[in-house]
């Protein structure tokens, strides 16, 4: 008879580790199932997810054996980084599609397991309904370290990994996929190296402009480094004569999209304002935004735009057609903090 009926497991296993693989074993063999939530599973590629969800499921079930594999069970969980609460609720409901149909109708005894290395591991408090296992190791794995060895144009193969792992990493080495991130991580590094001398650590401050009218919502396609090809909202650096956050959002406005609305129609418009400064949110380094809402009066004709300077083209979507998996760095969850999306 096991501990538990299913231990759960959440991460973003990019990559898998040695840590990760030793979790799963404990949970093995102290539980009946293993339910493992795949975080930021609808993110786009990039530096810090450089692998899909179904990639990553890969490498997770190749590490085991066949007898294994048929006692773990997967599901996606979104990020919502602005959004406590509805993370929250996202891993209850995956926890609940994982072991619906496993006993159905009886109680079940759940727990959470994991390693408590660091903030990254902070959910393991916040399930009081569901038991708690950690998991100690001494040595302490890092996916970012085997990230940042790896993204280069001569990756580092770490030891650290399962030797499934190592195998797709050295596949994923000559696709294109691989090639776009390496070129991405040459343009941070050479964006760092130019403040690497500073007497302290540099934050920028930025603006970003969510610009609605009757259900649709203004975006850009980044036309270079960082985020070549991903959407976003229009905005960027608040510039030395940028006398407010606001003057900077609406020249960057008028320099990205060429937006035909008049500044004092624009200014009228804007809504509410929220300053946005995970210290994750960026690759380029701590990016603090002022973010700033413009909601135009309903028209049937949506204003013109065109892209400018970073934005490869502007367009009007519907709001409901914004898809994390195309968006850069952290734009969806802000437009749904903004917009107070579910």
């Amino acid at each position: 008879m096991k501990e538990f009926d299913f231990l759960i497991f959440i991460g973003r296993f990019q990559p898998l580790h040695n840590g990760h693989v030793k979790v799963i074993q404990e949970a093995l063999s102290r539980s009946a199932r293993v339910g493992i939530l795949i975080g930021s599973a609808t993110a786009p590629r990039s530096l810090r997810n450089p692998w899909t969800y179904d990639e990553r499921i890969a490498m997770i079930q190749n590490a085991f054996s066949e007898e294994d594999r048929k006692r773990i069970d997967f599901n996606p969980v979104s990020d919502n980084i602005y959004n406590d609460l509805a993370w929250i609720e996202n891993v209850q409901r995956a926890v609940k599609n994982i072991t619906w149909h496993y006993r159905a109708g009886t109680e079940q005894k759940i727990g959470l397991i994991g390693h408590s290395k660091d903030h990254s591991s902070f959910y393991l408090k916040l399930f009081p309904q569901w038991g708690s296992v950690n998991v100690s190791q001494e040595v302490v794995y890092n996916s970012t370290d085997i990230r940042v060895d790896y993204m280069k144009r001569n990756p580092i193969i770490p030891t650290s990994i399962p030797v499934n792992v190592a195998a797709f990493l050295e596949k994923f080495h000559a696709t294109p996929e691989f090639g776009r991130l390496v070129k991405e991580q040459d343009y941070i590094t050479k964006y760092k190296q130019q403040w690497a001398n500073t007497p302290y650590p540099v934050t920028f401050v930025t603006t970003d402009a969510i610009v609605t009218q009757s259900g649709q919502i203004l975006l850009i396609e980044r036309k270079a480094e960082p985020g070549k090809g991903l959407l976003a909202l229009p905005g960027g650096f608040l510039d030395q004569k940028d006398r407010t956050p606001i003057d900077g959002v609406l020249r960057e406005l008028r320099e990205e999209t060429r937006l035909r609305v008049p500044e004092p129609v624009l200014r009228g418009s804007l809504g509410k304002t929220r300053v946005y400064a995970d210290p994750n949110r960026s690759e380029r380094g701590r990016v603090i935004t002022h973010a700033h809402h413009f909601d135009l009066k309903p028209q049937r004709e949506l204003p013109d735009v065109k892209g400018r300077t970073d934005a490869k083209r502007a367009f009007w979507t519907p709001i409901s057609e914004v898809k994390e998996c195309d968006m850069f760095e952290d734009h969806y969850f802000l437009i749904r903090d903004m917009l107070e999306l579910a």
